[in-house]
């Protein structure tokens, strides 16, 4: 039953979203490069055992270095953090005696 104050409205329509432009018109020139891998993405066994080998080497170096490192080598840059590689410290032994076990593992990334 309509109620008397209120007007009948059409059913509404199933249009797409209407995608808005930002406004850059004031906004300053930037060298900045956008990254180009949004996702996360998860180390291999193998990825890590490398790093532990670089740890085993270079004992001296603090997490935040080896991070730095990671992130700045020419060959492949391992993308992680300096809470994730503390968090691996602690499973370094056991990472190590499941590629032991199962040498396949070694390209899986949930070890």
């Amino acid at each position: 039953m309509l109620d008397a104050k209120q007007k009948p409205r059409d059913k509404p329509t199933n249009r797409p979203p209407v995608k808005r432009q930002k406004h850059t018109e004031d906004a300053p020139a930037t060298t900045a490069k956008s990254l180009q891998q949004t996702s996360r993405q998860n180390l291999t066994l193998a990825n890590w055992l490398f790093v532990y080998a670089y740890i085993d080497a270079h004992p001296d170096t603090s997490q935040a270095n080896i991070v730095e490192y990671f992130q700045t080598c020419q060959e492949g840059a391992l993308i992680f953090t300096q809470s994730t590689l503390s968090r691996k410290l602690q499973e370094h032994s056991k990472m190590e005696a499941h590629a032991n076990d199962n040498p396949i593992a070694l390209s899986s990334k949930r070890p």
